[in-house]
């Protein structure tokens, strides 16, 4: 299959895209910065990147930051950081890729879950309640037998030894990367294209 993975420079996104290409599947790796360029706040950017990526058969957004940030900060920008690009960004990235995948396709977008409330989290877990139940809302909607998915990772160990904080809190990006990968692999070979 043909898989876009968007956001392919970041700790989970390379390890998608590296387990996909394992699996034999051609993977086109699109980022902010690289030969193949995507940004889910620039929506120009994504009409262009389908635009010059035909046939496709699967889109995966790993594109999804947000940074903590405490309830009462006297920023409203940095509160809302993750709307525009993880929750909207990822809703337009669905409608616009609608038209240019193939018949029995699939897309996987990401939200995030933690096991306990984190400081700073709140509107984190605003905007990946959204994106679930988005997901969860459209996916009857979609055409010609495309399906909708969402994986909500929680803390990558990656990401926390990059915060200097205790990587065993999380999960590896490599066994985070195989729940998209079983996304994928799942779809029923009558559905897919050649």
């Amino acid at each position: 299959m043909k898989i876009i993975v968007i956001g392919a420079t970041g700790t989970l996104g390379s390890a998608v895209a590296r387990q996909l290409e394992d699996h034999g599947h051609q993977v086109v790796r699109a980022a902010r910065r690289g030969p193949v360029r995507v940004d889910l706040e620039d929506l120009t950017s994504v009409d262009a990147l389908f635009a010059s990526v035909r046939e496709v058969d699967a889109v995966i957004c790993c594109a999804s930051s947000g940074r903590l940030t405490p309830l009462d900060s006297p920023s409203d920008a940095d509160f809302t950081a993750g709307l525009q690009g993880k929750l909207l960004g990822q809703v337009h990235l669905v409608r616009r890729a609608l038209p240019h995948l193939r018949d029995g396709g699939a897309l996987v977008l990401t939200s995030g879950t933690f096991e306990k409330p984190t400081p700073g989290g709140a509107f984190g877990a605003l905007v990946n309640a959204g994106l679930d139940a988005f997901v969860r809302a459209a996916a009857i909607e979609m055409p010609r037998g495309l399906r909708l998915h969402v994986v909500s990772p929680g803390w990558i160990a990656e990401t926390l030894a990059g915060m200097g904080l205790d990587p065993s809190d999380g999960t590896p990006a490599a066994d985070v990367a195989r729940r998209y990968v079983e996304h994928i692999d799942a779809l029923p070979p009558g559905e897919r294209q050649p």
